[in-house]
């Protein structure tokens, strides 16, 4: 029986209109009262509504795996970042699913910012606090467009968002990493098993925001494509006729107007630039300043896996200083059989069935001195033994007076008497060489305080 099948390109696009349809959260510059509210919006209304092909609709689709990024078309900025999904266009802002946990919180802050429409003053900048938050001053600055200003929301929820997990993991690693040091148990090590993978985690969506953000004010043309303001102004001042907000794509004709589009954008992208070049200065100012501060965010995991990793190296030494102890107390152990063997041995040698004059001595001291002496030669045999060992340096026992220094400047001095082997010490100093950022004062040192070891 034969079986009807999709086509494979009509499969992905298919893929796409999943990602597009369903509830879309609609926030725009209007009155307040219609400033949000929930539509449910298909593929193609929204493909006319925002002028957008569908493989930039699948980049809005979680399930997808669709890198991050910020892309600006001719009518509309299509935002997917790690916490902030969201098309901009000149008027409104849509997110979608804006029932999920996750993504009301941006829907909120969307209305807030937005419902006051153009005669809001862009803030400043953001600054850090002492608390590290975000501060921006209520009011001064120039007016921001409207897509700029909804790009600043987005840019922000998605910094502030990574940021706050970034400080509940710092948070919760550093005790967790000092207990594990104290004691190394089974739930321990669990539990800073689960850090580093949120670590990994965390790291890689800050990573691909900073990196998003560096690509962009790298790339002038990126960053004009952004301006839809001034792309509707140019182009109803009749001065284009590249920005053709009024076509709208065919329903039927899909692939083919999709096919268009992206061919158009590759030949004429030099074009467009020449034709129409706003003032990207504003935009550059605003990406700096989110770029500053997912800067710091990654600054401060960089500073946690570093901790994490010279928590790693210490673990070692401790479990190479357990093992070396371990391999001392089996030559001590193995040194004391063989002495006491040879003393068996002179037992042996008494004790056999044969006819002396020693055995017709009815003194019975003779026995034991004759124990004692076996003893006495054991013991001996130990003494020189180990006699043997320290001056060959099998087994080293001296006292060392050892003082790590840390690249911030403080020490770290052994209080109790240590027995450290030569390749110990080296790898302790090397722990403390390889950090170049100073760590948090309660962070800063631990007590290398070492049992004895063996070469």
């Amino acid at each position: 029986m034969a079986t009807l099948t999709t086509p494979p390109r009509r499969r992905y696009a298919a893929a796409g209109g999943a990602a597009a349809a369903g509830e879309w959260a609609v926030v725009s510059a209007a009155a307040a009262a219609a400033a949000g509210r929930v539509m449910a919006i298909g593929k193609h209304e929204l493909m006319r509504r925002t002028g957008l092909p569908a493989r930039d609709l699948r980049a809005l689709d979680p399930a997808l795996p669709c890198p991050s990024g910020v892309v600006g078309r001719d009518r509309a900025v299509v935002v997917n970042l790690e916490r902030a999904r969201a098309v901009i266009t000149a008027s409104e802002v849509l997110v979608p699913a804006p029932r999920d946990p996750s993504v009301a919180p941006l829907v909120a802050e969307l209305q807030a910012r937005l419902a006051a429409g153009a005669a809001n003053a862009s803030p400043a900048p953001p600054q850090e606090d002492a608390a590290g938050a975000s501060l921006s001053p209520p009011g001064g600055g120039k007016v921001l467009p409207f897509e700029l200003r909804a790009l600043e929301v987005c840019l922000e929820f998605a910094c502030k968002s990574l940021e706050q997990e970034a400080s509940m993991l710092e948070k919760e690693a550093y005790p967790a990493l000092d207990a594990l040091t104290s004691k190394v148990s089974t739930l321990n090590l669990e539990h800073v098993r689960k850090i580093k993978s949120r670590l990994v985690a965390i790291s890689g969506g800050v990573h691909k925001v900073r990196d998003e953000l560096e690509h962009l004010l790298d790339d002038d043309a990126d960053m004009a494509a952004m301006h839809l303001s001034e792309k509707l102004a140019y182009q109803e001042a009749g001065q284009s006729s590249r920005f053709d907000i009024g076509k709208e794509p065919s329903e039927f004709d899909e692939e083919r107007e999709e096919d268009e589009i992206e061919r158009e954008e590759e030949e004429d992208d030099d074009d467009r630039s020449i034709a129409f070049t706003p003032k990207i200065d504003e935009l550059e100012n605003l990406l700096e300043a989110y770029f500053v501060q997912i800067d710091g965010t990654l600054n401060k995991l960089s500073t946690l896996r570093e901790y994490v990793e010279d928590t790693e190296d210490y673990i070692n030494i401790m479990l190479d200083d357990k093992q070396n102890q371990l391999l001392q107390m089996g030559v001590v152990l193995s040194t004391a059989t063989l002495t006491i063997t040879c003393a068996i041995v002179v037992t042996g040698v008494l004790g056999m069935n044969i006819h002396i004059a020693l055995f017709r001595i009815t003194d019975t001291n003779v026995f034991w001195e004759a124990t004692g002496g076996m003893l006495a030669g054991a013991a001996a045999l130990f003494a020189a033994a180990m006699l043997y060992y320290r001056k060959s340096g099998i087994l080293r026992f001296q006292i060392l007076s050892r003082v790590f220094t840390t690249t911030s400047g403080q020490s770290l001095t052994g209080n109790t008497v240590d027995v450290l082997d030569a390749n110990v010490v080296l790898q302790c100093k090397m722990l403390h060489q390889i950090q170049n950022v100073p760590v948090p004062d309660s962070r800063r040192s631990h007590s290398f305080n070492h049992q004895p070891t063996m070469k």
